[in-house]
């Protein structure tokens, strides 16, 4: 049997002719950007939550708000946008002091001690992690000041003055850990304190989605904004 050949002038019949194939190919090229772009579109980004539990509680109280672990945990789920899948929420706060120290003018001693359970209880709750400082006592210091010079001091005119320590450094240690394994898309800090600037800074440089998380009727330093790739405004639960 012969080669089957084209005639002479005609199109070969057996390959596809080259002017019917580019508008196709073309085609399928628009299709598969559009899917790709509805692809990334709708896929949802994982988030981790960095939760200044001292800054939130202290926002939440002087509204009036019960503060517990009921509160924190719809808070935290509050704070996700539809396209997020909360991934882990990171909540940092100091362990109520306990100890024991004499009162500026009577004298007397005054005892500190302070339930924890609700942490430990915030602590079983799904996706929550807590991760405690310490505060260290640094006296007494006056409520208000200057006082009048006829002013007789007592003890109700101090208040005890403690400093927390060892929060900013674990901050920074698990934010660091986010940002070099690149296990998740966003990261969003709930803080009012410049001090996480750093830590912020190094998650977007790191190629982290950074969100910065306002409370309600809250002022915000210029500090954090800048360094925020977004910023939301949360209501209370």
């Amino acid at each position: 049997m012969g080669r089957l050949t084209a005639l002479d002038g005609a199109p070969n019949s057996i390959n596809p002719d080259k002017r019917l194939l580019g508008p196709i190919l073309k085609r399928q090229a628009v299709w598969f950007r559009e899917i790709q772009h509805a692809r990334e579109e709708y896929t949802m980004k994982s988030l981790v939550l960095i939760l200044d539990g001292g800054h939130i509680g202290r926002v939440a109280r002087r509204s009036g708000l019960p503060y517990g672990p009921d509160f924190i945990e719809a808070f935290a789920k509050g704070c996700t946008f539809p396209d997020e899948e909360l991934f882990r929420v990171l909540y940092y706060d100091c362990a109520p002091y306990e100890g024991q120290h004499p009162l500026p003018v009577s004298g007397a001693i005054q005892t500190f001690a302070r339930s924890r359970n609700w942490l430990e209880e915030l602590a079983k709750r799904d996706l929550i992690a807590v991760k405690l400082g310490a505060l260290r006592f640094c006296g007494y210091k006056l409520k208000q000041s200057p006082l009048r010079e006829t002013a007789k001091l007592t003890d109700a005119d101090f208040r005890p003055d403690f400093e927390k320590t060892g929060i900013d450094i674990q901050i920074g240690l698990d934010v660091a850990a986010y940002s070099s394994l690149r296990s998740i898309d966003r990261i969003g800090f709930v803080t009012a304190d410049p001090s996480h600037v750093v830590a912020m800074r190094f998650a977007r440089r790191s190629g982290l989605e950074v969100v910065l998380i306002r409370l309600p009727v809250e002022t915000t330093p210029v500090e954090l904004l800048e360094h925020a790739n977004s910023v939301r405004t949360v209501d209370w639960p």
